[in-house]
Order: structure tokens, then C-alpha cells, then sequence
């Protein structure tokens, strides 16, 4: 069921421009899957989808770019999504665009950065915490950078 699932995501966001999981949630629901909010996410993060620009600009859902680009497309996720980002103590407050949380909290996730010690993601907020007010400082100072940055020269995992 899984695979015949993540299978019709894909051919999905082919062939439509899905922006949100909600729109995924209602679309395999009408195609008679029953799955539930935390199961489109689970499949989303699993498959490494990410939201990219489509053609009238707003955001949806592809497959992942090639491993080459990962750098690159990571550091354009965060030079687009991210707006503002904050820290107080060991907590790092990420605010994006709406509907790209998740996207920019995968990508952060996917980089495994050393003293981050969880992630939570909403629709246009994001938690990190870190082990120390350092690390917090450091994850700031670089995400800060990566929002003027659309070049992806300045993305560190």
C-alpha cells in the first residue's frame, strides 16, 4: 500500500501543481487512499520531496534535485523561504513563507548539522534546538547568511 501510495504522490505533483500536504491529503483521498496528515508528511520527508517555484510563482511540490545540486538547491530553498531568523538561548526560531516550514525545516534536517538537537516545523514556523546557546548563535549567524545568498556558495551543512 506504501509504495502504491508514494507511487500516485509522484505522478501527482507531475502532473499537477500541488502546493501544500493538504492539497496531496485531499487528492490521494479522492483516489481512495486513507491516510491521515502525519502520513502525507511522513511519505513527503521519506521521498525527499521539496517545494520548488513553479512557472506563476507560487510553491509546489517536486522530487528532489540531483545529489550534485543538493548544496545548491538547499541554499535557494533557504535564500527564498526563509524571512526572518531569531535565537534566545539554545532555541533557534525560524520563520518562512507560508506553507514552506516543512520544506526548509527537511532541508535542514537533511544536513545533520553537529549540535542540533531537533527540529519542529509548522506552516510558517520552525523550533531548532540546539545543545548549546553557541550553536544557536552559529546556526543564526549562517542561516542569516543564506537568506542574501542565492548563489549556494555559502550553505553550510
Amino acid at each position: 500500500m506504501k509504495t502504491r501510495r508514494q507511487e500516485r504522490i509522484l505522478e501527482l505533483i507531475r502532473e499537477k501543481d500541488i502546493e501544500t500536504q493538504s492539497e496531496l491529503l485531499e487528492m490521494l483521498k479522492k483516489d481512495g487512499f486513507h491516510v491521515t496528515q502525519a502520513t502525507v508528511s511522513r511519505d513527503i520527508k521519506e521521498m525527499r520531496l521539496i517545494k520548488t517555484l513553479s512557472g506563476n510563482g507560487t510553491y509546489k511540490y517536486a522530487t528532489e534535485m540531483v545529489q550534485n545540486d543538493e548544496r545548491e538547491s538547499h541554499s535557494y530553498l533557504f535564500s527564498t523561504a526563509v524571512t526572518s531568523v531569531e535565537s534566545a538561548h539554545n532555541l533557534v526560531v525560524i520563520k518562512t513563507r507560508t506553507g514552506m516550514a516543512q520544506a526548509v525545516c527537511a532541508a535542514l534536517d537533511a544536513t545533520d548539522r553537529a549540535g542540533v538537537l531537533g527540529t519542529i516545523a509548522g506552516d510558517d514556523t520552525i523550533f531548532v534546538a540546539t545543545r548549546t546557546d553557541s550553536v544557536s548563535v552559529s546556526l543564526v549567524n549562517d542561516l542569516k547568511r543564506l537568506m542574501n545568498d542565492k548563489s549556494g556558495n555559502n550553505f553550510v551543512p
